[in-house]
């Protein structure tokens, strides 16, 4: 096997094992990424000198007796995560000569467990899609089907993790965005619970709903990754104060004895036959495991979609009135008022699909209309927030599908938003809720292009939401297949 190709745990093993160095598994994915890249189109800024340099930084450590999980392997970030000295760009023009004076907390970390960063990966524009075709740095490519999309928003980090252009990625998930593209890139793809993980160094899109996660080529390594970047950090209000169990330490335990449970919400008309195929055969693995399947009810899913596309974009006008060309983002040259400047500014510097939600969360904000959809949408998040619990008491997991269907074609339903936000229909809610879940590889369509099994748990019980997607990987065995890129 190509030293590009192991994942987190076998390079570790090689590493410590004084068979391979860092600064050698640096070089070959880098090799790597020279010969796929410009197929795949993952990345938006790589660091090469500085990923040498950190890779020699972490040989010197573990010659001096240093080791860890991370220690030496080179790692990728979505492109929306603070790199002290490195681009950050959110895959908008609005920050194309952005670079951070500081670290996000999940950096911090694996910085300091001696990870290697090689750059930043591609991004729909501050988060808001559902595709990736919306970078204003090109759209990556889905390494399994070059013709199609990678997902959404966190697509390039899927491709690069699914390419071997990495050996584990960061991507954030608002409506989905880490499990969509994991899902369609035949990858493992983790949202955890809302306050797990820190936020502060990751660019705001919606506040109440992002998230940080790992994905990876295994669940091993999304247990190694999620431990790493887990914990309570002050800087961060939304912050929860809680002991982060070992989760690697933990993954054996079996499903024997779990409740499996199945919304029946999840599976309705619209949902590709090829796409609800695979769930089931992966649900039925998990009850030859040991698992009991039980059917349970998450009724106001149907309202998940019209809540997100009102909260998300409420929140996103929000945060997004900073970039004005005066204290952050890009400022036009051609203006002759400051209000002129203004206006300007942000035309230039967002795209058409930013822009969309900027305008929607700014209506229904606006007086006359706050009561009518906001705060109506907020009645709903709490209701969905009560199906999830209401759920958890006759089950210890939930197992659907990620995605309504495999990968689509780039251009598809770019010019059709509302059938793009649809797309999102099965992630969305779990967001809402701030429930942890996860995107498992659990077959493939007819013409090979991956399909992804969600499994959700109570908030912050992802020890047991990786338990039951190890478990499953070892009786689907498909974690060793590689898209067919040359």
């Amino acid at each position: 096997m190509a030293i590009q190709e192991l994942n987190i745990h076998e390079l570790q093993a090689r590493l410590a094992g004084g068979d391979l160095s860092s600064l050698e598994a640096t070089q070959a994915v880098l090799a790597r990424i020279d010969l796929v890249e410009a197929r795949v189109g993952a990345y938006t800024t790589l660091d090469r000198e500085g990923a040498l340099a950190q890779a020699a930084v972490a040989d010197r450590r573990r010659a001096a007796g240093e080791s860890g999980d991370l220690l030496g392997v080179p790692l990728a970030l979505k492109d929306i995560v603070c790199t002290k000295g490195l681009r950050t760009t959110c895959g908008s023009r609005m920050l194309e000569t952005f670079v951070p004076p500081y670290d996000a907390a999940a950096v911090e970390k694996l910085k300091a467990a001696g990870a290697v960063i090689l750059g930043k990966l591609g991004m729909d524009e501050f988060a808001m899609g559902s595709s990736t075709e919306t970078c204003a740095y090109g759209v990556p490519k889905n390494p399994w089907d070059l013709s199609r999309i990678c997902g959404g928003s966190s697509g390039g980090s899927a491709a690069a993790v699914a390419a071997d252009e990495c050996f584990g990625a960061l991507g954030s998930d608002t409506g989905g965005s880490i499990r969509q593209p994991a899902s369609h890139c035949g990858i493992v793809g983790l949202k955890p619970t809302y306050g797990r993980v820190s936020r502060y160094g990751l660019i705001a899109y919606a506040s109440s709903l992002d998230q940080l996660g790992p994905m990876t080529k295994d669940v091993l390594d999304c247990a190694i990754l999620l431990k790493a970047i887990s914990g309570y950090d002050r800087r961060d209000s939304t912050s929860v104060d809680r002991p982060v169990p070992d989760y690697p330490a933990t993954l054996a335990a079996g499903v024997k004895g779990l409740r499996v449970g199945i919304p029946r919400e999840y599976f309705e008309e619209g949902l590709d036959p090829e796409v609800e195929a695979a769930v089931r055969n992966g649900i039925a693995a998990l009850r030859e495991a040991g698992a009991e399947v039980v059917e349970v009810s998450l009724p106001h899913t149907g309202y998940g979609v019209a809540a997100y596309y009102i909260i998300a974009p409420a929140e996103a006008s929000s945060n997004l009135a900073r970039y004005d060309g005066v204290r952050f983002g890009h400022r036009t040259k051609e203006a002759d008022t400051l209000l002129e400047m203004f206006q300007k500014s942000r035309a230039e510097g967002f795209g058409a699909e930013v822009q969309r939600r900027i305008m929607i969360g700014t209506y229904v904000l606006s007086a006359g209309y706050y009561d009518a959809y906001y705060r109506k949408a907020l009645q709903v998040r709490t209701l969905i927030v009560e199906d999830f619990r209401a759920a958890f008491e006759k089950c210890d997991v939930l197992a659907s599908p990620v995605a309504p269907t495999p990968a689509w074609r780039i251009g598809e339903k770019i010019d059709d938003p509302l059938s793009m936000y649809l797309s999102d229909v099965l992630t969305i809610s779990s967001n809402l809720a701030g429930v942890p879940c996860l995107s498992l590889p659990c077959g493939f369509s007819a013409t090979g292009l991956p399909i992804g099994i969600q499994l959700q748990a109570a908030h912050f019980e992802e020890e047991r939401l990786l338990q039951t997607a190890f478990a499953l990987e070892q009786a689907l065995g498909l974690a060793a297949r590689k898209p067919p890129l040359a």
